[in-house]
């Protein structure tokens, strides 16, 4: 993640990378353990891409679009929900039947909530905001991204400016466990 261009760009871009690995999650009979690998990496990818549209996103939403603040509390009620499954998916090995109820959940989940954004709050974004407040969105939420955790906190603050102080510190960590143990990446 972090491919240049304006907030809805790039944001449209990750999107599409979630949906690459929730294919190849579907692609692969259930129990296999490449499912638990693609799960790992789709959760790192979401919360990440979460911490950084709370941040940023959200924020500007509820300053440019009328009825802002209604859609970016719809927004974090989502990110909040999927959060929850992804850290009950966390414990959850290939083989677990647990596994599969929950990707399910979040697949359903996430798609519903990158609809939504794609359909009604990016074109409102657009439509209220200067193309260059747009860009320099966009850098502001690739920064973001980068010291972001990639781990589910379900706890933590998902509001400025709470999260914006403490999503750092929560990644450094996430990144050293991640490291430690290979998480996310394959053998």
């Amino acid at each position: 993640m972090g491919h240049g261009g304006n907030v809805i760009d790039e944001l449209v871009t990750d999107h599409r990378e979630v949906e690459e690995l929730f294919g190849r999650i579907e692609a692969l009979a259930p129990g296999e353990k490449d499912r638990k690998l693609y799960a790992d990496q789709v959760t790192m990818e979401l919360v990440r891409h979460s911490v950084a549209e709370e941040a940023y996103l959200y924020p500007a939403v509820r300053e440019h679009v009328p009825n802002g603040d209604a859609m970016a509390d719809e927004e974090i009620e989502d990110h909040a929900k999927a959060e929850q499954i992804m850290k009950d998916l966390e414990g959850c090995d290939a083989g677990d039947p647990e596994f599969d109820r929950l990707i399910s959940m979040l697949m359903t989940e996430i798609r519903a909530h990158l609809a939504d954004e794609e359909e009604n709050l990016f074109p409102a974004l657009r439509a209220a905001c200067p193309p260059q407040a747009l860009d320099e969105l966009g850098d502001k939420v690739r920064q973001a991204k980068k010291m972001a955790p990639t781990r589910p906190h379900p706890s933590a603050p998902d509001t400025p400016p709470l999260n914006k102080l403490l999503a750092p510190g929560a990644g450094l960590v996430d990144r050293v466990r991640d490291a430690l143990s290979g998480r996310g990446k394959k053998a």
